[in-house]
């Protein structure tokens, strides 16, 4: 399932082959929550922005349109019109972020739902239910994201129950990949690395999660709010102890340099609404670092918005006429601006491949680490 093929000192480079096609290594995660990217992008517009695997949540999907009726209309790659890759989330965040919606106790987790304040209980195997209802190749076992900082001894906790927590997922997930009517006999299962910023709790939640066979190990928890520098400490601590042979997610992270600094201390996986949410807002990427393209200095600029970028966007648009539609309120300055950053991101991806391939990751570590964090 997956194939190291060269690291690089700690930065590595693979393969990882899913049920709907394979994914090379490092690689960035496009996020479509609700089963499309904000911004008014389709399925068949990440095929031209050069994705290779898309997330969605399991949390958001359950209440709309339900993973009832997605299973009923053959799986969310059907649902959707994409047919490469997929993962999804396990709803393990939503712990985190309706943290005032939500009850935790051993047996799962109750919601009031966002949208109607209904009751709804998730436990590891009601996602794993919901994840198995919507195929994708690879579920995330159900967790707690701790806030940071987190007290020591609540930490401690959680990290104990996400750990008996994933156990129970296992054994679901196993359970329903047997079934002979399972939309995705082949879905893969990924256990959580938690334990806030304690190091000691990091290391021994890394272990014991090892322990339980997976497809997969991802680090979770992180960038919530810490600083930088303590997230990729963190990684530094836990990176020993996860399986070699085994790819390698960091959740929800981040920025271009995240990302880069991430690869080199061992990560294979990313994905981040980063991109999509920053391009709504005007604010996007380029190889010298980013922009805001609703400023007035942008308003005769014939450029595109980055003329080294060969994306649909910059082969066809000024930055006057993006900072246009942004003035007028249009909705494709949303649409264009969201294409450009997701093709920038993939793209980058693509270039540390390359890198790799050619053991020369480190000088593009020195080259672009610090350069794609200036604001232009």
């Amino acid at each position: 399932m997956f194939q190291l093929s060269k690291t690089e000192g700690k930065a590595r480079r693979g393969v990882l082959t899913c049920a709907h096609g394979s994914v090379q290594t490092p690689a960035f995660m496009n996020v479509g929550t609700q089963g499309a990217i904000k911004g008014a992008l389709s399925a068949y517009d990440l095929k031209d922005i050069g994705c290779q695997i898309e997330l969605s949540n399991t949390y958001h999907l359950h209440l709309r349109p339900g993973d009832q009726v997605v299973r009923e209309m053959g799986g969310l790659h059907k649902f959707m019109g994409w047919d490469g890759p997929m993962l999804t989330d396990s709803g393990g965040f939503q712990v985190f972020s309706l943290a005032n919606l939500r009850t935790i106790k051993e047996e799962g987790v109750t919601f009031a739902s966002h949208i109607d304040g209904r009751r709804i209980f998730m436990g590891p195997e009601e996602s794993m239910r919901i994840q198995s209802n919507l195929g994708s190749d690879i579920a995330m076992a159900f967790d707690e994201c701790v806030e940071n900082p987190a007290p020591y001894d609540y930490a401690k906790a959680s990290c104990a129950r996400t750990l008996r927590w994933l156990e129970r997922c296992k054994v679901e997930h196993d359970r329903l990949n047997a079934l002979p009517d399972c939309i995705n006999p082949k879905q893969m299962l990924f256990g959580i690395n938690q334990g806030a910023t304690y190091e000691d709790l990091r290391v021994w939640h890394m272990q014991e999660t090892a322990k339980i066979p997976c497809d997969g190990y991802a680090l979770g928890g992180l960038a919530v709010g810490e600083p930088t520098e303590l997230m990729y400490r963190i990684i530094d601590v836990v990176e020993p102890y996860m399986p070699e042979d085994k790819p390698r997610y960091l959740m929800g992270v981040g920025t271009p340099t995240n990302i880069i600094e991430g690869i080199a201390r061992g990560v294979d996986m990313f994905d981040c609404v980063l991109p999509a949410r920053n391009a709504r807002h005007g604010k996007l990427y380029t190889w010298e670092g980013a922009l805001n393209i609703k400023n007035e200095k942008y308003k005769c600029d014939d450029r595109p918005i980055d003329p080294s970028c060969d994306c649909p966007v910059c082969r066809s648009f000024s930055r006057a006429y993006l900072r246009h539609l942004f003035v007028a309120g249009e909705m494709l300055a949303m649409r264009l601006c969201v294409m450009h950053n997701l093709y920038f991101y993939n793209t980058l991806l693509a270039r540390i491949r390359q890198a790799l391939d050619e053991g020369r990751f480190g000088e593009f570590r020195q080259a672009y680490g610090e350069k794609l964090a200036a604001r232009l």
